[in-house]
């Protein structure tokens, strides 16, 4: 059913990656990462994987989620959505500083967010992303999973990996070509 809502709410949406990837697939590869990596099952962390950008680029409110999904899975999203009236710099700002305040299941599920970020940044740039915005946006990535780690050993090495390889594809892009 999240899966099913998840692609419902979100249907035409795309990833800033150049070639517009569908937006389900960020979310597709978010709840993957926390399924494969807990060492418990926990199907409302999962959940709220599939809906965790539901609140801040659709319609659908937190009140909403929490009638369909629960407390719980509308409490993780409400964690991990920026308030978006600020400003991306203040949005971004808030994400580093308050990450130590979230939940553990809210600092994985960010992780995670990030994690496929960072998998994005290196695979499928936006268009436009020179090399300077590339690198702030790993920066960022890099600054808010600070808060995350430790609390899964698998997400923390797919996080180190994914920033490997957003760092390598910035330098390639950095090169002049031959």
């Amino acid at each position: 059913m999240r899966l099913v809502f998840a692609a419902r709410v979100h249907n035409g949406q795309t990833r800033k990656g150049e070639s517009g990837p569908p937006f389900i697939l960020h979310l597709a590869e978010v709840a993957d990462l926390l399924a494969k990596a807990l060492e418990e099952p926990d199907p409302e962390l999962v959940a709220a994987a599939w809906l965790h950008d539901a609140v801040e680029k659709t319609k659908i409110t937190r009140d909403e989620i929490e009638s369909i999904f629960g407390l719980r899975v509308a409490s993780l999203i409400a964690e991990v959505s920026d308030d978006k009236s600020l400003p991306e710099a203040e949005r971004r700002r808030m994400q580093i500083e308050t990450i130590g305040e979230k939940s553990e299941a809210a600092r994985l599920l960010r992780l995670a967010d990030k994690i496929s970020g960072l998998r994005e940044l290196a695979e499928d740039p936006p268009a436009g992303w020179d090399a300077a915005r590339r690198r702030d946006w790993l920066q960022f990535a890099t600054d808010v999973a600070a808060g995350c780690r430790g609390l899964s050993a698998a997400l923390d090495l797919l996080f180190d990996q994914a920033a490997a390889a957003s760092a390598r594809s910035i330098d390639e892009l950095r090169r002049p070509s031959a």
